[in-house]
């Protein structure tokens, strides 16, 4: 469970990056995550922490469901990031069970898939900026190993969270193919 608590702090510090890069005129921009752009990943990235971290404390989340960010999106992240951070750091997290939308799971189960949100969506932001060089490809194999270790994604296609593997060259970089595990096209 450490390893993937740790991964879950890369992910957020890697995906904090990406959105410091985030210019204004940016958040309109389309991203691989179909039918959201650049605010739309954000906002609910942001909802997302928040959502977990008050789960994980037992709490009601804090701020508006239709719109996490507010006036500043970076800052809208890094408060969101710091919450959670300390959620999935609290010592009875990896004994817990969380109440996800799609069913209770175990904390290593649910922080598999916090962990899949705050990666991919950070590369769905990187790529909708034209910043994949800011994407972590060592997070991003790992957390394709991991995917693996768990059995891989099915459960998730039939519901749309993720679309159909798309055919990528085992050569190109881990961001990429995880993107392409996941049915994402960039």
């Amino acid at each position: 469970m450490q390893t993937v608590i740790g991964r879950i702090d890369r992910a957020l510090d890697m995906t904090g990056t990406i959105v410091d890069a985030i210019e204004d005129g940016r958040l309109s921009a389309a991203t691989p995550c179909a039918k959201w752009d650049v605010r739309a990943v954000l906002n609910h990235l942001v909802g997302g922490m928040r959502l977990f971290a008050a789960e994980l404390a037992g709490t009601d989340p804090v701020g508006a469901y239709d719109d996490w960010l507010g006036a500043d999106p970076q800052v809208a992240y890094a408060a969101a990031a710091e919450i959670d951070r300390a959620a999935w750091g609290r010592l009875d997290v990896p004994w817990s069970e969380v109440n996800l939308p799609i069913g209770t799971a175990t904390a290593p189960e649910a922080a598999l898939v916090h962990l899949t949100e705050v990666v991919v969506h950070g590369l769905d932001l990187a790529i909708a900026i034209d910043r994949p060089d800011l994407a972590d490809d060592d997070l991003s194999a790992e957390l394709l190993a991991a995917m693996a270790e768990a059995g891989g994604v099915e459960t998730f296609r039939k519901p749309g969270m993720f679309g159909p593997e798309i055919a990528i060259s085992p050569d190109a970089p881990a961001h990429l193919r995880l993107m392409a595990y996941l049915g994402r096209t960039v």
